[in-house]
């Protein structure tokens, strides 16, 4: 009896030192509480050393990204060009939120700015919104079946699965936007007469197939992605007005009578996410807690399991997100952690294990901030 007693009093104890972390607390839009380090379960010292060395990590040269793209991708890949907005890059910032709450913070935060891949994870909370309405039947479905056109037409492109294009395993070959599939980051001696594979069974990072799943979810959505995102997600979770996804000054069709852009995937020739990094901390946030937001369900646990479940041909990607299969990305973090990744060091970092969302601008290292934001819990 003694005994219980005193474990019940040490439970009692353990509880009123603990963290005061409220795991259901949203930001609204006009506030967004902050917590003190040490409240949240840090260590205040080993926290500040880590967001010092991720600012001391950070890349911000050249700070024209036009500069960037042409040294990065035109002397490599054919008759490459910029089809889309450009801006200049920021200095290094980011967000580090426990309990939903703001832990730590550096940098402008609220400067819009161009993200890169990062656009294709919210992609695909797009496609889970077409498909929690029921627009994608499954995943699994010819896209062929859902599309008219001619971009899935043909005994290879015919057989290509939603999934496919989720997983970055579809081998689409054509011509998007007056770009080739194959002039997107060229493989062999002769990219143009490359040997095709069934789709499903090899991953190719390309844009150009990213974007042809944009142009495809245009197609099924029938109003521009920007617009869908905004209305069911961005609206709903107190984002700002100042974020902007583009496409191309070629990427426009028109559907029912009305002129509409296909946004681009990523920045790779221009275009894509402009948006700050507090927004995307609470993208962040959205996909931490399950789709839920406050009392709301935006986007349902179902297609967000299956968004961030294993690809059998890439085992640390799902639906356009990246994840930490078998520890070996980040081993220091959970296996259930993922995240959205951009070049340049565009990164949202979602671990639920720890009620912890990372946010890093102009920081390629990912895993050395999760590290040591990890180590400096308590």
């Amino acid at each position: 009896m003694r005994l219980l007693l005193r474990t019940a009093a040490l439970a009692l104890l353990s509880l009123a030192i603990a963290p005061t972390i409220a795991a259901d607390y949203v930001p609204t839009r006009q506030e967004w509480a902050h917590q003190a380090p040490k409240a949240a379960g840090f260590d205040p010292q080993k926290l500040a050393t880590a967001v010092a060395w991720a600012r001391e990590n950070g890349e911000t040269q050249p700070a024209d990204l036009r500069d960037t793209l042409l040294a990065s991708f035109g002397k490599k890949e054919p008759d490459y060009r910029i089809l889309g907005p450009v801006d200049h890059r920021g200095t290094a910032n980011g967000m580090i939120l426990r309990g939903g709450r703001i832990v730590a913070e550096w940098g402008d935060t609220a400067r819009p700015e161009m993200t890169f891949s990062v656009a294709k994870s919210l992609l695909s909370n797009v496609a889970g919104l077409l498909y929690d309405d029921g627009l994608i039947a499954d995943p699994s479905r010819a896209v062929a079946r859902d599309v008219a056109g001619p971009w899935f037409r043909g005994e290879h492109n015919g057989t290509i699965t939603w999934q496919h294009l989720l997983q970055q395993t579809s081998d689409w070959s054509g011509t998007l936007w007056d770009v080739h599939d194959w002039a997107d980051r060229p493989e062999g001696d002769d990219p143009a007469n490359r040997p095709l594979h069934a789709p499903g069974t090899r991953y190719k990072y390309n844009d150009v197939r990213v974007n042809l799943l944009a142009l495809s979810l245009l197609e099924v959505a029938r109003e521009p992605l920007p617009q869908l995102l905004r209305q069911r997600l961005m609206d709903p979770i107190g984002a700002s007005t100042t974020w902007r996804w583009h496409g191309y000054d070629n990427s426009w069709v028109d559907l029912d009578g009305l002129r509409m852009q296909s946004v681009s995937g990523g920045g790779h020739f221009g275009g894509g996410m402009f948006i700050n990094t507090a927004d995307l901390a609470r993208f962040g946030l959205l996909m931490e807690r399950d789709g839920r937001w406050a009392d709301r369900q935006l986007l349902s646990s179902r297609w967000i399991a299956m968004a961030t479940a294993p690809s059998p041909v890439k085992a640390d990607y799902g639906y356009l997100w990246w994840l930490n299969t078998g520890r070996q990305a980040i081993p220091a973090a959970p296996e259930s952690a993922f995240w959205a990744s951009g070049f340049g060091g565009n990164h949202v970092y979602i671990d639920r294990e720890h009620d912890l969302v990372i946010v890093v601008r102009w920081t390629p290292d990912l895993a050395g901030v999760v590290t040591r934001v990890l180590d400096a819990l308590e």
